[in-house]
Order: C-alpha cells, then sequence, then structure tokens
C-alpha cells in the first residue's frame, strides 16, 4: 500500500478527535444531540485548523446508518465512503476554481431533487469567499429557503470578503488557531503511534513553524522525519526549517543587560557564520521582549507554550521594566529600518549597540559621577548638549527638568507655526532659578536619608528585623542582578523558633527564579553563621525595600512638583504663556 502522509492519516473522524477546537465541537455535539440542526453553516479560520474537517465529520454525523448523532460508527457504507471522498449525497465544491454565476446555478439545479443514498444533501463549499458577487446572490435565496433534505457547509479563510447577507444566514464557527503547546502534544501523540523518536526542541520548532496550522504542523513532521532518516533531532529540524535558535537571542539580550560590547559582537559574528536571517532575529527578539515583558507584569500568564518558560522569568527578574520596553521599542524601530542598512548584519549590530548605549543603567551610573554643576551647565546651553558625552547628558538628569507646553503667540506666518509647543525649561535664566528652588530644598523632607550602619548586631542578637534594618541591609549587601531584586521584593521576620523567613509575595514568586535564592542565603548566612534562612510564599504583611524605595521616590516627586509651582520663575511663565507644567517631565536622582 502507498505511503499516506500524516495529515491524512490522522485526521480526526469524529468530534471527540478534534483538537483545540473544543467550543465549536461542543456546539455542534449539543445541537446534534437534541436535533437542534441550522441549514446553513459557515467555518471560519485560517488554513490547516481543521473547517473541511469538521463539515465531514458533521456530514457523517448527519448521514451515518445507524442515525443522527454526535457519534458516527464509522465503520458503515456512508462512513467509509464519505472518509474516501466517493459518497454521492455530499457535493464538495471548490469555489476558487468555480466562481463564475454559471457554476453556481448549474450547482443548484439539483438542490430540489431528494439524496440518492443519504438523509441529507449536503453542499460543502470551500474557500466560499472566492464566489463572485453574481454567484453570491444567485446563491441567496436558496441559502436561506433550502429544501428540508439539504444542507449548506460553507468554509473560507477570510470571512470579511463575504456579503453581509451570505452571513445573516448561515450560523458561524470561528477556528481558533492552534497553539504551539497544543500542537506538540498532539505530534507526540501521532509519533508515537507511528514509533518514531524524537526530540522535544524538535517539536517546539515544528509548532512553532507551523504558525498555528495543525495540517502544517504535520506537513512539516513527514519533511523532518524524511531528513532525519527516520528520527527528529532538534538541530537537524532547525537547519531544516532555518529557525532562529533563541538562545541567541537570549545570549545577546545578557551581553546587553551585562553591558559587555565584546560578547554581544562575538554573539553577531556567530549569527552570521550560521547565515542567520537578521530580520528573523529581529523578530524573535521582539517576541522573547513581549513574553518577559508579560511575565513582568503577570507571571502566571506565561505558560510554556514556547519551551523557554524557566528562562523567561530569570530573564524577567534581571531586567527592570524600563529596560525590556526600550528594548522592544529599539528592535521594532530596527526591523522597520533593516532595509535601509547597507546590509542586514550591519543593520543588526546598530540595533543591538543602540540598546547597549542607551539602557537606562548607564544613565544612571553615569549620573552618579557628576556634579550638579555639570548638569545645569548642560541644560542652561543647548548647543553645548547636543555635542556632551554620555555622562554630561546623565548628570543633566539627575536634576528636576520639568517640561512646560505653552501657546506660541501670534506670528506674521502664522500658518507656518504650530498653534502650542513643549518646551523644556533648559534657558540659563530659568534654570538657574528653578533648579536652586529643587535642589535647595529641605533634605529630610525631599529625600529621606536611609541609615547607613548595618543592622548586624540586633539582628545576631537575637532581635527582631524591622522594614528599615531590612532595607538598609540589603542595599548594603552587595548584592546584584536577580539576588538584589529578590530581595528588596521581600521582608525579613524572625519565627517564635528562631528561623529567619524571607516572605515574598506569590505574586512575585517568579523573582526566587534561578541563582536569585541562593545567592542571597549565601550572602545572609555568611554574614549570620548557624541562622536557618528559608523564602516563605506569603504576603509580608509590610513595606518592602522595593515598595518603601517606591513610596518615598513618590514623595520627593510630589514635594518636587510642589516647589517647581511655588517657583517665581514657573509661574510666571504659566501665568504670561498660559503654560502647563508636565509632571511627568521631571526627573529625579535615583
Amino acid at each position: 500500500m502507498s505511503y499516506q502522509v500524516l495529515a491524512r492519516k490522522y485526521r480526526p473522524r469524529r468530534f471527540q478527535e478534534l483538537v483545540g477546537q473544543d467550543v465549536v465541537a461542543r456546539a455542534l455535539t449539543h445541537a446534534l444531540e437534541q436535533d437542534r440542526l441550522h441549514h446553513a453553516y459557515l467555518f471560519t479560520g485560517t488554513r490547516g485548523v481543521g473547517k473541511t474537517t469538521i463539515a465531514r465529520i458533521l456530514s457523517r454525523c448527519l448521514n451515518c446508518e445507524t442515525g443522527i448523532g454526535p457519534n458516527p460508527c464509522g465503520v458503515c457504507a456512508t462512513c467509509r465512503e464519505i472518509d474516501e471522498g466517493r459518497f454521492v449525497d455530499l457535493i464538495e465544491v471548490d469555489a476558487a476554481s468555480r466562481t463564475k454565476v454559471e457554476d453556481t446555478r448549474e450547482l443548484l439545479e439539483n438542490v430540489q431533487y431528494a439524496p440518492t443514498r443519504g438523509r441529507y444533501k449536503v453542499y460543502l463549499i470551500d474557500e466560499v469567499h472566492m464566489l463572485s458577487g453574481h454567484s453570491f446572490n444567485a446563491l441567496l435565496k436558496t441559502l436561506e429557503e433550502p429544501p428540508p433534505h439539504v444542507k449548506f457547509l460553507l468554509a473560507t479563510t477570510d470571512p470579511q470578503k463575504l456579503p453581509i447577507t451570505i452571513l445573516s444566514r448561515c450560523l458561524q464557527f470561528a477556528l481558533k488557531p492552534m497553539t504551539p503547546e497544543r500542537v506538540v502534544g498532539h505530534l507526540q501523540q501521532v509519533l508515537r503511534q507511528e514509533g518514531i523518536t524524537a526530540e522535544e526542541g524538535a517539536l517546539w520548532l515544528l509548532a512553532r513553524g507551523a504558525q498555528g496550522s495543525m495540517r502544517d504542523a504535520l506537513s512539516l513532521t513527514d519533511q523532518a522525519i524524511a531528513f532525519g532518516h527516520g528520527a527528529l533531532r532538534e538541530a537537524e529540524v532547525r537547519t531544516l526549517l532555518g529557525s532562529i535558535d533563541r538562545d541567541l537571542v537570549f545570549r545577546v539580550l545578557d551581553a546587553i543587560h551585562g553591558g559587555d560590547a565584546s560578547a554581544l559582537l562575538r554573539v553577531v559574528a556567530g549569527m552570521a557564520e550560521q547565515s542567520i536571517d537578521f530580520s528573523g532575529a529581529l523578530g524573535e527578539m521582539i517576541t522573547v521582549l513581549h513574553r518577559i515583558a508579560v511575565a513582568q507584569t503577570v507571571p502566571e500568564a506565561i505558560d510554556n507554550a514556547e519551551g523557554d518558560r524557566d528562562r523567561l522569568l530569570a530573564m524577567a527578574a534581571a531586567l527592570t521594566a524600563e529596560d525590556v520596553q526600550l528594548y522592544y521599542q529599539m528592535a521594532l524601530h530596527g526591523r522597520r529600518d533593516l532595509p535601509l542598512a547597507v546590509d542586514a548584519r550591519a543593520g543588526f549590530e546598530m540595533t543591538v549597540l543602540r540598546m547597549l548605549t542607551f539602557r537606562p543603567l548607564n544613565a544612571r551610573v553615569a549620573g552618579g559621577g557628576s556634579g550638579n554643576a555639570g548638569g545645569v551647565s548642560s541644560a542652561a546651553s543647548g548647543s553645548q548638549a547636543a555635542g556632551q558625552s554620555g555622562s554630561g547628558q546623565a548628570a543633566a538628569s539627575r536634576l528636576a527638568q520639568p517640561m512646560l507646553t505653552a501657546p506660541l503667540p501670534a506670528a506674521p506666518m502664522a500658518s507656518a507655526v504650530p498653534p502650542a509647543v513643549t518646551m523644556p525649561v533648559t534657558a540659563s535664566a530659568v534654570a538657574a532659578s528653578i533648579v536652586p528652588s529643587v535642589v535647595a530644598a529641605p533634605a529630610a523632607p525631599v529625600a529621606p536619608a536611609e541609615p547607613v550602619a548595618m543592622p548586624a548586631a540586633p539582628a545576631a542578637a537575637g532581635g527582631d528585623w524591622t522594614t528599615a534594618s531590612w532595607t538598609d541591609w540589603v542595599e548594603h549587601s552587595g548584592l546584584s542582578g536577580a539576588a538584589i531584586n529578590l530581595a528588596r521584593n521581600t521582608l525579613m521576620t524572625v519565627t517564635a523558633d528562631g528561623r529567619w523567613e524571607l516572605r515574598l509575595s506569590p505574586r512575585h514568586q517568579m523573582l526566587a527564579g534561578g541563582q536569585a535564592l541562593p545567592q542571597l542565603q549565601q550572602k545572609l548566612t555568611a554574614q549570620f553563621p548557624g541562622r536557618v534562612i528559608v523564602l516563605e510564599m506569603a504576603e509580608p504583611g509590610d513595606e518592602t525595600p522595593a515598595q518603601r524605595r517606591q513610596r518615598l521616590q513618590q514623595e520627593r516627586r510630589v514635594q518636587a512638583e510642589n516647589a517647581l509651582r511655588q517657583d517665581p520663575v514657573v509661574k510666571a511663565l504659566m501665568t504670561t504663556f498660559d503654560a502647563t507644567l508636565v509632571p511627568d517631565s521631571l526627573t529625579l536622582p535615583h
């Protein structure tokens, strides 16, 4: 017997075998059980999700010799003939090749005649959106009031092209694209029945390459089996599909986060040696950054649909939300501008180097070593600021630089001037007046100083930890990266039996992944030997260092804004030019 491709061999023959279309299967099953059958059904969805398959299953349910029901026997002559595509009362029409009105009229001439063998004469029109306007008009009346022995089953990948008059006469079912996780599960089941060994990484590559289509996934699997000589290995499948190794994307992000330009360029050079599609690499980076942003916002929403959940959560803990959003925007712009680059590699390199150069961490580190005078100078001189080094620009960002929006006065060339502008208050006279009003504000209320002394003595002596003492220890612990991010979101408490518990909200449990928790425990036990330190998933009950820091920052922002609003120069600008202070433009030192 000749070989039958997997997509045909494992095509579902009953509703229970459908994968990923539970809603449609449930609705049709209940309709068949209750004998509430419509005369016209429309199945929509992308290619390879089961539109024609569901239509054929429904045809078997309607004409099975055992009776109408959701479970056709599959062994009677009618069921076998429908499976083999030779049932006389199932008329399958490819609308793409029969678009003319004459074809439609010829098709409808036999509608009035009773079925030859089955209970119903079923018209299955595939890609129905390809019919011409006149063909739709010819179909309208019959579709609305067909004879009782006729059922219309329409399928399309583009329902927007169907006239509303057709849509209103059908029960419409929208079939969902297949998630990679669901495709992998089905492929594992198919390959198990075929007796073919497969690496899980290879299946994830096939699932992502199918882009929501189960038929495409099975066709790619057929191709990969032939390429791998009866086995599916990740490296071979990656070569076959020309896929981007997601590990390369994580390595690029690791190098950017670590500020290691040499490592970054080495990764890009390795990608070039593998003849990587750099546009696809940026697309993969955009996908990863999107999933990282979701992991940071709603960790429980991240499943293992891409096979990289653990690494995503670790990266989400290491990067700040600002970093992720900045990288995402740069990757989008880099992909858009890639055709304008001299070559794809150069465009990709410039995109990732831009991420490295403008990441927020650079501004914080550089700003720490610059004085206020430098900030005022760079703010006061526009031409000089444009040519300043990174450290000079970062120093300027340490000062509160508000943005005022004001309408421009009337000018002779009014049509050439925008009605309003947004301008930074950076003129020397204004900066000289505004900046001292913020900098000279009392230190205690604007920026409450944290105690510098380590809390080693009280804690080691058996005393309890407080929010202030735990915050002080965290900020002076020397921890970095994911470990300090975890510490800042926990609160240390001492239990009745003397154990030290790190309380972490379940909402932030992903922060404890990777090496973050072991590094934090190691730092604590090194300073406080003999202590038993455990992580408890529970609400801290008091401010964590991160919450305390956020509260103080917000208080400083409010005080700075109030100080600016009371400044005489700002008042004059707001009164004279009807300017408005933009609070979001205030930049406070970290």
